[in-house]
C-alpha cells in the first residue's frame, strides 16, 4: 500500500494540542551532574562547524567545543583528531560589575530550548546576584545554515528591581584543547575597527584559522565601547545605563574562515564582517528558512506516538546538522560535531547507517559523503600496499587522507597494560560497506556522473583488493578469508566470518555488473579504469570464481549462518541471568572472557538481512532472528544494534519486538542509555533509527522497477507519513490508521 500526501502542509498538520513540543527539546532545570551531556544533546552544527551546548559564560568542569569539518592535527592516541577550535562563544554579563554565572548568586528559574525546526538554541534564567540585583535573562544563538562561516548570539537583559549598569564582553578564547592535546598557536588577535579577531594555527598540521567577532549593544546611543587585548582572548566590550524593567540586547556575530576556504583566513575573517550589511534579525530569518527547505523533504511525521516524534526529529536534526555541504574532502563521524570520542574520525557508521537517510531525503548531501571516500582513494591504496595486498583497502578509521588512523594500544583504565585495538588491522568489511554504499546510491538515483566517474573505481579497486586477499585452501576446494572482525568486536581475529564473506561475495559480483555497464555505456571510462587499475581478463575470472566458492554456507536443514568458524562451539550464556545490570557483559567478564562465549555486542551475521535482504528468505531470516536476538548484549552492547533489531522484527511480524528495539535506539541519546552521551551524541543509531521508521514501520522497498510501501507501524500510531527521492522525483507515503 502506497499512499501520497495531498498537498505539501499536509506533512507538518498535527491534531496534538501541543504540536510544535515535539519539535523542541527542553531542559527546565539545570543539573551539574548532567552538564555534558547537555552539551552534547544542545550541540549546533551547520555543516562546516559544530559547537557544544556549553553556556557563554562558562561553568566550571564545562566541555566547552567547536569541531570544524577537515580541521585535524596530530593526537597522542590514533594519530589524529578533530581539533578543538578556539571558543567563539564567550558573551559575559557584568551586573553592577557583577559576573553572571550559574554557580553564582541565585538561579530563580531556568530553562533551555532547542528549536529543532528553525535550528535555534535558547535560554531563559532568572538571575539573583550576590548583592541582591535581579535580573531576567534571554540567550539565542545559532550556527548559520544559510552561511556557514557565521555564527550569532542575541543575548537580552531586562533589570526587575534596580537602574544601574550593564556591562557585556563578547570574547574569542584561544587558549583551548582537546582532552589531552592543546592543538593551537596563537598567531596574532586585536581589533580593527570594532572588530576583534584571532589569528591561529594548528601545531602539527599547519592549519590556520582566523575568526573575527563582532558586538553591538541597543540602544546604540547610550552605550560605550570599547575592546580588551587579552592575550589569546580579544574580547569586545559594551556598557549601557539601564532602567528597571525595560529590557536591552546585545547581539554578536562571529565569523569563521580556515585556510581550507581562504588563502588568507584572519583578513577573510574580518573582511566577512566589514562587508556584512544586514543585523542578527536578517540573519536568523536567513538560517530559519533553510532548516524549513530541509525539514520539508526530510522530515518523517509520526502521530499517536509524542515521545517517538519527538526523537526521530531530534536524530534527524543532527544529521541534517552534521553533514558537509560545501566541501566533498569530509565525512561525518559517529559522534557527529557533537562531542571528542572517536577523535572525529570516520567508520562505517557512515555509509551503513547515515547515508541511506541523506541518499533518499537529501542525495546532494550523500554525494558529498561518497566523494570523500573516491578523494580518499589513495590512503585506501596505501594501506593495501602496505598489509601486502592489491587494490584499494580503507581504512577502519579514517581521517583527512583516507589512512588508517585507529589506535592500535589503548590505555585500559586502572591497570598498567594496555589493550590492543584490532580493528584498524582486522576489521576488512569497511571496503565492501563503502562498495556497498556506492551501489545503493546509484540505484535510488540513477546518478550516472557519480557512478561513472567515482563510484565505479572505488567498486572495482576494492574488489581487486578481495581478489588478493582471499585465500585458496585445497584441503576443503574453498576460498576463505581468515584472521578478521565482522561487526561483533567482542570476538576479534576470527576466521571465515559469515558477514564479512557473504559481502564480499556480493561486492565481487556487483564488481562484475559494474564492469559491464561500464564497457556498454562508458566504453572510454573502462578503458582507463583498466589501464589504471590494472584490470585484466583474469582478474575478472578469479573474481567469479572467489565469488562461486567463497566460504559463505547456509545450512541446509536449520537455514543458521554460523557467524565465523567454531562459532557455535563457544560457551553459550543466557543474557537473562545476567539481569539486572548496568554495564555492558564485556564489562562484566572481561575482554577476553566474553570472547570465549556466543553474546554478542551487535548484530553480526543478522547484518545480512538488514542490508542483503533480497537475498535471503524469509526462513532464513527467521532462523537466525531466533537464533541470535537472544545472545545479543541489546541494552549495553553497541549502539548500532536495536535500530538493526527493530528492522527486522518488522519484517519476521514481531510489532512488540520492533517497537521495544526501536525505543531503546529512540532514546540513546534523549534518556542517555547508556551513559556516554556526554561524549557526544550516537549518529549512526539516529541513522540506523530512520531506517527501522521508514524500511521497517513504513514497509518502503526499493526495487528496479520502482517503490512500494506496506506500512506496518506499531499498533497506537495513528500517521506515519514521510518522503523521499527516488531516480529524481520527490515521492511520498502517507499512512493513516483511519483509511
Amino acid at each position: 500500500m502506497s499512499q501520497h500526501l495531498p498537498r505539501e502542509a499536509a506533512l507538518y498538520h498535527s491534531p496534538s494540542p501541543s504540536p510544535a513540543d515535539t519539535w523542541r527539546i527542553t531542559e527546565s532545570a539545570f543539573a551539574p551532574t548532567r552538564q555534558h551531556t547537555g552539551e552534547s544533546l544542545f550541540t549546533l552544527s551547520n555543516g562546516h562547524l559544530g559547537t557544544r551546548g556549553a553556556f557563554e559564560e562558562g561553568y566550571p568542569g564545562d566541555w566547552p567545543a567547536t569541531f570544524i569539518h577537515g580541521i585535524y592535527d596530530d593526537a597522542l592516541i590514533g594519530c589524529t583528531e578533530l581539533a578543538n577550535a578556539p571558543n567563539w562563544l564567550p558573551f559575559d554579563l557584568l551586573v553592577e560589575g557583577e559576573r553572571f554565572r550559574l554557580d553564582h548568586g541565585e538561579v530563580l528559574s531556568y530553562r533551555r530550548e532547542l528549536d529543532m525546526f528553525h535550528g535555534l538554541l535558547t535560554r531563559t534564567v532568572r538571575w539573583r546576584s550576590p548583592a541582591g540585583r535581579t535580573v531576567d535573562i534571554a540567550i539565542e544563538r545559532f550556527a548559520s545554515l544559510a552561511d556557514p562561516h557565521l555564527c550569532a548570539i542575541r543575548y537580552e537583559v531586562t533589570p526587575l528591581d534596580f537602574d544601574g549598569a550593564i556591562e557585556w564582553r563578547a570574547g574569542l578564547n584561544g587558549h583551548v584543547g582537546n582532552r589531552d592535546t592543546l592543538h593551537w598557536d596563537i598567531l596574532g588577535h586585536g581589533e580593527r575597527h570594532g572588530i576583534v579577531w584571532l589569528h591561529s594555527r594548528t601545531r602539527g598540521t599547519g592549519i590556520e584559522l582566523g575568526q573575527a567577532a563582532r558586538l553591538t549593544v541597543a540602544p546604540a546611543g547610550e552605550s560605550e565601547r570599547f575592546c580588551l587585548d587579552c592575550n589569546g582572548y580579544p574580547q569586545a566590550v559594551g556598557r549601557v545605563r539601564a532602567r528597571r524593567g525595560q529590557p536591552i540586547s546585545a547581539e554578536k556575530i562571529v565569523s569563521v574562515f580556515s585556510l581550507r576556504e581562504s588563502p588568507e583566513a584572519r583578513i577573510t575573517a574580518i573582511e566577512k564582517l566589514q562587508g556584512l550589511g544586514v543585523g542578527y534579525d536578517n540573519l536568523r530569518a536567513a538560517h530559519a528558512g533553510e532548516w524549513e527547505k530541509y525539514w520539508r523533504v526530510s522530515d518523517v511525521v509520526i502521530e499517536g506516538d509524542d515521545e517517538a516524534q519527538q526523537a526521530v526529529r531530534f536524530g534527524l536534526f543532527h544529521l541534517l546538522a552534521a553533514a558537509p555541504r560545501h566541501d566533498e574532502w569530509v565525512s561525518i563521524g559517529p559522534k557527529a560535531l557533537s562531542g571528542f570520542a572517536y577523535r572525529g574520525h570516520v567508520f562505517w557508521d557512515t555509509e551503513i547507517f547515515m547515508l541511506p537517510f541523506f541518499t533518499l531525503t537529501q542525495p546532494e548531501l550523500a554525494r558529498n559523503l561518497l566523494m570523500y571516500r573516491y578523494h580518499t582513494l589513495p590512503g585506501a591504496r596505501r594501506k593495501a600496499a602496505a598489509n601486502g595486498f592489491e587494490g584499494a583497502q580503507y581504512a577502519w578509521e579514517s581521517a583527512d587522507t583516507g589512512d588508517e588512523v585507529t589506535p592500535a594500544w589503548v590505555p585500559r583504565r586502572n591497570q598498567r597494560e594496555p589493550v590492543r585495538i584490532w580493528t584498524g588491522d582486522l576489521e576488512l568489511h569497511i571496503s565492501s560497506d563503502v562498495a556497498y554504499a556506492v551501489w545503493q546510491y546509484w540505484q535510488a538515483t540513477g546518478d550516472e556522473v557519480l557512478l561513472a566517474n567515482y563510484g565505479a573505481e572505488i567498486i572495482l579497486d576494492t574488489a581487486v583488493f578481495w581478489g588478493s586477499r582471499a585465500e585458496w585452501n585445497a584441503d576443503k576446494g574453498r576460498y576463505e578469508i581468515k584472521d578478521v572482525v565482522g561487526p561483533d568486536e567482542y570476538h576479534d581475529r576470527v576466521n571465515n566470518n559469515a558477514f564479512t564473506n557473504h559481502l564480499v561475495r556480493w561486492h565481487l559480483e556487483t564488481a562484475q555488473a559494474v564492469w559491464r555497464w561500464l564497457e556498454q555505456n562508458h566504453p572510454a571510462r573502462a578503458d582507463a579504469l583498466a589501464a589504471k587499475l590494472k584490470l585484466q581478463t583474469q582478474t575478472f575470472a578469479l573474481w567469479a570464481d572467489v565469488a562461486t566458492r567463497l566460504c559463505a554456507p547456509v545450512d541446509p536443514v536449520t537455514s543458521l549462518i554460523e557467524q565465523f568458524d567454531g562459532y557455535f562451539e563457544r560457551r553459550d550464556v543466557n543474557l537473562a541471568e545476567h539481569l539486572p545490570r548496568a554495564a555492558s557483559m564485556q564489562v562484566l567478564l572481561g575482554i577476553e572472557g566474553v570472547n570465549q562465549t556466543q553474546i554478542l555486542k551487535q548484530p553480526d551475521a543478522l547484518m545480512l538481512f538488514f542490508m542483503l535482504r533480497d537475498r535471503y528468505d524469509a526462513r532464513t531470516l527467521r532462523a537466525n532472528w531466533d537464533y541470535y536476538a537472544p545472545r545479543t548484549d541489546h541494552a549495553y552492547g553497541s549502539s548500532l544494534g536495536p535500530a538493526v533489531h527493530s528492522l527486522l522484527a518488522c519484517e519476521i511480524g514481531e510489532p512488540e519486538a520492533a517497537y521495544e528495539h526501536f525505543r531503546r535506539a529512540a532514546q540513546a541519546d534523549l534518556d542517555d542509555v547508556r551513559g556516554n552521551t556526554a561524549d557526544g551524541i550516537h549518529a549512526a543509531s539516529i541513522g540506523g533509527l530512520w531506517q527501522a521508521v521508514v524500511f521497517g514501520f513504513g514497509g518502503l522497498r526499493l526495487a528496479r522497477e520502482g517503490w512500494t510501501a506496506t506500512p506496518r507501524p506499531p499498533a497506537h500510531w495513528q500517521r506515519l507519513a514521510f518522503r523521499f527521492y527516488y531516480r529524481g522525483k520527490l515521492e511520498e507515503v502517507d499512512w493513516r490508521r483511519d483509511g
